[in-house]
C-alpha cells in the first residue's frame, strides 16, 4: 500500500467532532509554521481539529501566499492572533536559494526561477516575518502577531522578541 493511500484509510477512521464542523477557529488563531515532517503543530500546541488555522510552508516564511492566507483566514474567516513557529535545524537556513534551485532543477531537469525564502540566520528569519506580517495592510489584526523558535532537540518553544527600535541617541 503506498502512502496516499495508507492516509486515506486513516481518514476514514478519524472524527473530527462538532469543533471542526464551524469554519471559525475556536480559538481564532492562525499559525504559520514550517512543513517540516518533524513538526506535529497540533500535538505540540495541544490543539483540536477546529481550533486554529495551520498554514504550512518551506521554512514557515512570511511569503505572499502565506499573507494572502493570513488574509482570509482574519477578513474571512475570523481570526484574531497570528503565531510564527519557525524550528531549529530548517533545511531553508542550511542552503542557498541557488543550491535549492540547482538542486530542484538536476532532480526535474527544468529550469526553476521561483523565490525561495532561505536564510543565514534563523532567529533573524522569525523576526523578519513578523515584521513583514505586521506591516501588511492585508491583515486586518496586526496587534497580536507574535514569533517563536521551536528548538527540536529539546522540545522547547522560545518566543522571539521584534528588533528594539533605536532611540536615536548616544551612549
Amino acid at each position: 500500500m503506498d502512502a496516499i493511500d495508507q492516509v486515506l484509510m486513516n481518514s476514514r477512521l478519524h472524527y473530527l467532532g462538532m469543533a471542526a464542523r464551524t469554519i471559525q477557529p475556536v480559538m481564532r488563531l492562525a499559525i504559520l509554521t514550517c512543513m517540516d515532517a518533524r513538526i506535529d503543530t497540533a500535538g505540540l500546541l495541544g490543539l483540536r481539529p477546529g481550533d486554529a488555522h495551520v498554514l504550512r510552508n518551506a521554512g514557515g516564511r512570511a511569503t505572499d501566499d502565506a499573507v494572502a492566507a493570513l488574509a482570509i483566514s482574519q477578513a474571512v474567516l475570523g481570526t484574531r492572533e497570528v503565531m510564527v513557529l519557525h524550528h531549529t535545524e530548517c533545511a531553508m537556513g542550511r542552503m542557498k536559494a541557488t543550491e535549492m534551485a540547482a538542486r530542484i532543477e538536476a532532480a526535474t531537469g527544468h529550469a526553476f526561477h521561483e523565490k525561495l525564502e532561505t536564510f543565514a540566520d534563523p532567529i533573524e528569519a522569525v523576526v523578519e516575518d513578523v515584521e513583514r506580517l505586521k506591516r501588511s495592510p492585508h491583515l486586518a489584526h496586526r496587534e497580536k502577531i507574535r514569533g517563536f523558535m521551536y528548538d527540536l532537540e529539546k522540545n522547547a518553544i522560545n518566543e522571539v522578541l521584534a528588533r528594539a527600535t533605536g532611540s536615536g541617541g548616544g551612549p
